[in-house]
């Protein structure tokens, strides 16, 4: 949990997840059949495999200041439609977008930020589960998710499971959704300042420049094949790792067997025959 923005939760949250073309079968279209013959949504993901970097154990107190800032937000919707019509004005699309969030979106929050708080962050209830927690109905819940996740309070991902099944081949079926709260930076404007996440302080942004300033041109003086490595990314780059360390071992085991001192370095006193004779050396 935290204050990102809605793609970059998306990207730190979903970075390691694995791709239905990455689990080795094919992306079905929303809501039609699965090769295998069960209904798995698009965009899904396979159960087990994303948790790890997808959950994030809420910090002391952030889950009320969460549920604090969505009320809030609620309030502040109502009152700028009211000075809409008043002023005969029409919203922009950002107070559109908050205006969108309802009484039924904020109860629906609200049971997932209490799951997130008593689980350490790790959130995927049914949908029976929320209709049962929160008393509306299941178009309600589901309308009230697609509020929160458009607006950025949430982060949604599908996923799906393995079951067993008669003939060759796994069979999958869909599971509940992974949720995960955020503080979306669209909302912070209408928030009174002491709702507001404490500012950075100078000092450490400072410091963070520096560090920057520091990394940059210590990349600056590596050899030009040192950069290029730097700058690589991605299977190429584990690729080249791979590579250097095969030749390192390669010259460290040439080592092991050194060839022996060359005739140059054996010094012949001076005076002693070449032939049948006793040779000194140092």
């Amino acid at each position: 949990m935290g204050t990102l923005g809605f793609g970059e939760a998306m990207v730190s949250a979903l970075g390691a997840v694995k791709t239905p073309r990455q689990t080795g079968y094919a992306r079905a279209r929303s809501g039609a059949p699965h090769p295998t013959g069960a209904p798995v949504l698009r965009d899904s993901v396979e159960a087990g495999t994303f948790e790890h970097v997808f959950f994030v154990a809420p910090a002391k107190g952030e889950t009320d200041r969460l549920l604090r800032a969505a009320r809030r937000i609620l309030d502040a919707g109502r009152q700028l439609r009211s000075e809409a019509r008043r002023d005969g004005r029409e919203l922009t699309p950002a107070e559109r977008l908050l205006t969108s969030l309802t009484a039924a979106s904020v109860r629906v929050f609200e049971e997932i930020l209490t799951l997130a708080r008593l689980n350490k962050g790790r959130v995927f209830p049914s949908y029976d589960h929320l209709t049962q927690a929160t008393s509306l109905g299941r178009a309600t819940v589901a309308r009230a998710l697609r509020i929160l996740e458009g607006i950025g309070f949430l982060v949604r991902q599908r996923r799906f499971k393995r079951v067993e099944g008669d003939g060759p081949g796994p069979r999958y079926e869909q599971t509940s959704n992974a949720y995960r709260a955020f503080l979306p930076k669209i909302v912070q404007a209408y928030l009174p300042r002491w709702m507001r996440p404490a500012p950075i302080p100078d000092d450490e942004l400072q410091r963070e420049a520096d560090r920057i300033e520091e990394l940059e041109h210590m990349h600056a003086r590596l050899p030009a094949h040192e950069q290029a490595k730097a700058a690589l990314k991605g299977p190429l780059a584990k690729v080249l790792a791979r590579l250097d360390t095969a030749l390192e071992r390669q010259e460290r085991e040439s080592q092991k067997e050194p060839q022996p001192l060359l005739d140059s370095f054996i010094k012949e006193i001076s005076g002693v025959g070449l032939s049948g004779q006793q040779r000194h050396y140092i």
